[in-house]
């Protein structure tokens, strides 16, 4: 069974910085797209950054310039290195990882159990 674990959360004022870990374990066979969601208070879960294993990447528009996300392929983990936060990235931050767990087979959307992320003005 797959897993994907996160770590790094937690409260830091405003201007600080914060990084989030996920490590994906089990029996799979691959990992393609990796990255961060976060759902805030009342709020839709939306994509905060997205990393190919390539390691191109993709960020939201509220995030650019400040969040960095990277991967370690050879460790199965995605990072995201959160810098100038704001009181509005308060949000449950949850990984994300698509996995194929035996080669050639179907890819399927794995998430993690999420993170609190608390930004204090």
């Amino acid at each position: 069974q797959v897993q994907l674990a996160e770590s790094g959360g937690g409260l830091v004022q405003a201007g600080g910085s914060l990084r989030l870990s996920c490590a994906a374990s089990g029996s799979l066979s691959a990992i393609d797209d990796m990255g961060w969601y976060r759902q805030g208070p009342g709020e839709r879960r939306q994509l905060v950054a997205l990393i190919t294993r390539g390691g191109s990447t993709n960020y939201a528009d509220s995030v650019k310039g400040r969040f960095t996300s990277s991967r370690d392929n050879a460790k199965n983990t995605v990072y995201l290195q959160m810098n100038s936060l704001k009181p509005e990235d308060t949000a449950v931050y949850y990984c994300y990882a698509r996995i194929s767990l035996r080669y050639g087979s179907t890819w399927y959307n794995y998430w993690g159990q999420g993170t609190q992320v608390t930004v204090s003005s």
